[in-house]
């Protein structure tokens, strides 16, 4: 996810960025890239992004405690690591936790953000300008909004990939082979997505739209809805993936 959101920061010329990875091999020509802590010398940085696994930052981040400076910034876009865990490592430092989703790799993202009290309007403005070089992006009032935020946008992409895979795979059996079948979904939910999103209609409406009584779209929706099944699916689903979040915070 890291690499998803540098690769369209780099696209402006308004930041200048440093990375550490002991295992990258390459970044883009205006990023420096570096193996760890002692490879930055004395450097310090206005905002140190975190974008490590949250069971790593604990053994990882306190090399990099004395490495922002004084009015700095901590942005964090690992899932279920409180902002308080950062603060108690960066002396009390303002954060910023941001949830992306992996579309930000096209400028198509999600971005939920929350921030602590004491982060300036300033730095609210700079990351929001940041991150819409990847999308868009929405505040939230608390860490348990923001996780709500990372089921749906950021884990909700993986689940649209399931969806997604086992639509593909129905149509294979219904006769079109792989790359017909996986042309015909994502067209098909990647144009019903777009003009969702640019009509005023509810999605209710929208489906009743394309749905004929005793037609075609109507026999399919009734198995969807069969006995509810959608609908508790998609709980389900939800309720899972919060209650594992809750669990890594």
């Amino acid at each position: 996810m890291g690499g998803a959101l540098l690769g369209q920061w780099v696209r402006s010329t308004q930041y200048a960025f440093t990375v550490v990875d002991p295992e990258l091999e390459s970044v883009p020509p205006n990023a420096r890239l570096v193996r760890d802590a002692d490879a930055l010398g004395e450097a310090q940085f206005d905002t140190i992004i975190v974008a490590v696994k949250p069971q790593l930052i604990d053994a990882v981040l306190p090399a990099y405690a004395g490495r922002l400076s004084e009015s700095g910034l901590i942005v964090s876009i690992a899932a279920g690591y409180s902002a308080d865990r950062f603060r108690d490592i960066f002396a009390h430092a303002p954060v910023i936790r941001l949830m992306p989703n992996l579309a930000a790799a096209v400028g198509k993202g999600v971005n939920g953000l929350f921030a602590t009290p004491d982060v300036s309007a300033e730095d609210r403005a700079d990351i929001v300008a940041l991150m819409s070089l990847t999308g868009i992006s929405i505040w939230v009032g608390g860490e348990d909004e923001l996780d709500r935020v990372t089921v749906i946008a950021s884990s909700g992409v993986g689940f649209f990939f399931e969806i997604a895979r086992s639509f593909v795979a129905a149509s294979e059996r219904l006769g079109f082979n792989r790359n017909e079948a996986r042309d015909l979904v994502l067209g098909a939910f990647a144009g019903a997505a777009e003009l969702a999103r640019q009509s005023d209609l509810d999605l209710e409406t929208l489906r009743n739209n394309v749905t004929s009584k005793q037609g075609v779209t109507l026999a399919g929706l009734d198995q969807l809805r069969r006995d509810g099944m959608l609908d508790g699916l998609s709980d389900r689903t939800l309720q899972a993936a919060y209650a594992r979040a809750i669990e890594l915070r």
